[in-house]
């Protein structure tokens, strides 16, 4: 049952990156309604929530939104609600765990990507794209766009630099997290040689024996990268693992500008809209490392900078 606290540690972190909800009120009233998706997507090979921009200044093109290793559409729904409210249409993407999908992260098909552009060029969503991904979603949001031209800008929060064994909730054995074109890809296994501590550990001492055919092959993105993360991430070495994606972005003599930001106070929940010190059940996300003034320091100033840098790579 390995991953089962992982699964909880991952939800944690995407509901953190919603918007901070204030103290209730003094006297009872209904909650805000959040507002719906524009088209719910149930297509072949693709489940996803369209989200129309409505926010100004409206940018050109649009996001796919990737949430993390809880599966389904909730982190991403809710992060692809909030960019359309600061003027990006956004298609929250789930690439496992939503009803006829599989319930584990094992050989998940990279195509659903492809598939959400796809969709939005269908339906007259026009111009570039960029992918925004939270922790295993910025694993995939960065093996996608190392694969599809069409994505011109990776926002990759708290990310991976390789591709890891899957996830399975039950405990069962994993193989690649992710397949293409009906194969498996390259992937670096779990050391459990010297037994299982903490999810944390399980990867840091994975990470010595990494498989070189695992790491992604980021140089091949076709537009700038930013990557977020905290150094104090209790779930993975989120922090070295972006470290290691500029050094390879370096190496290569990547044409595209580069972003790295990584806040030392602030966990895995780093990435996200501005909170409040009074927002409900923040003191929750400290399981997943780093402290209540890092987290807000660190949301109030990598946020602005998350929503400028897909403007501007889209215009």
């Amino acid at each position: 049952m390995i991953f089962a606290s992982l699964a909880a540690s991952a939800a944690l972190a995407v509901a953190g990156g919603q918007t901070a909800v204030a103290p209730p009120p003094p006297h009872p009233q209904t909650a805000p309604v959040p507002i719906p998706a524009t088209e719910i997507v149930r297509e072949d090979g693709l489940v996803a929530e369209y989200f129309a921009a409505r926010g100004e200044p409206v940018s050109p093109g649009a996001v796919v939104v990737l949430g993390g290793s809880e599966g389904g559409l909730r982190g991403a729904r809710n992060l692809a609600r909030r960019l359309a409210g600061e003027g990006f249409a956004s298609i929250a993407v789930s690439y496992f765990g939503e009803e006829g999908q599989p319930t584990k992260l094992d050989g998940i098909p990279i195509e659903s990507v492809s598939r959400a552009i796809d969709w939005l060029q269908a339906h007259d969503v026009r111009g570039p794209v960029a992918a925004v991904g939270v922790s295993k979603g910025a694993e995939l949001a960065l093996l996608s766009a190392s694969r599809e031209p069409r994505i011109k800008a990776v926002v990759a929060a708290v990310p991976s630099h390789l591709v890891w064994q899957g996830i399975d909730m039950a405990g069962g054995q994993t193989g690649s997290s992710w397949s293409a074109d009906g194969a498996p890809l390259a992937y670096t296994p779990y050391d459990l040689s010297n037994g299982f501590t903490s999810i944390f550990n399980l990867y840091r001492d994975s990470l010595p024996g990494a498989v070189p055919d695992s790491e992604i092959p980021v140089e091949a993105i076709a537009g700038p990268v930013m990557l977020v993360s905290g150094e104090a991430d209790g779930l993975w070495p989120s922090t070295e693992m972006a470290q290691r994606i500029e050094q390879r972005l370096r190496e290569k003599r990547f044409a595209h500008p580069v972003v790295n930001l990584s806040y030392p106070d602030a966990g895995h929940a780093v990435f996200g809209p501005p909170v409040a010190a009074d927002t409900p059940g923040l003191q929750n996300i400290l399981s997943l490392g780093g402290t209540i003034d890092g987290l807000i320091a660190a949301r109030a100033d990598g946020w602005p900078q998350v929503l400028a840098f897909p403007r501007e790579a889209l215009d």
